[in-house]
C-alpha cells in the first residue's frame, strides 16, 4: 500500500498456507512509518478474536501489538 517511496504496510489475518504477499483473510491494521511519529492504526477487537482463533502474529506484528498495548 502507499505510493512510491512512501510505503504503508497493512496488518492482515492469513492463512499460513497462502505466500507471504498473496491472499488473506482480512485487513486489520495498518503501519506507517514514514511519520512523526509512526503511525499505527489497529482494529484491536479484531486482532483479539483472531488471536482468540488460535491465529500466531509474526514477529513484527507482536512487536506492534505490544507498541499498541495488545499482549499476545
Amino acid at each position: 500500500m502507499g505510493g512510491k517511496k512512501n510505503p504503508i504496510w497493512r496488518v492482515v489475518a492469513a492463512d499460513q498456507r497462502s505466500p507471504r504477499d498473496g491472499r488473506f483473510i482480512e485487513v486489520v491494521g495498518q503501519y506507517n512509518a514514514q511519520t512523526s511519529p509512526s503511525t499505527i492504526t489497529i482494529d484491536e477487537e479484531r486482532v483479539r478474536d483472531w488471536l482468540a482463533k488460535g491465529a500466531q502474529p509474526t514477529d513484527q506484528v507482536r512487536k506492534l501489538l505490544r507498541t499498541q498495548g495488545i499482549a499476545t
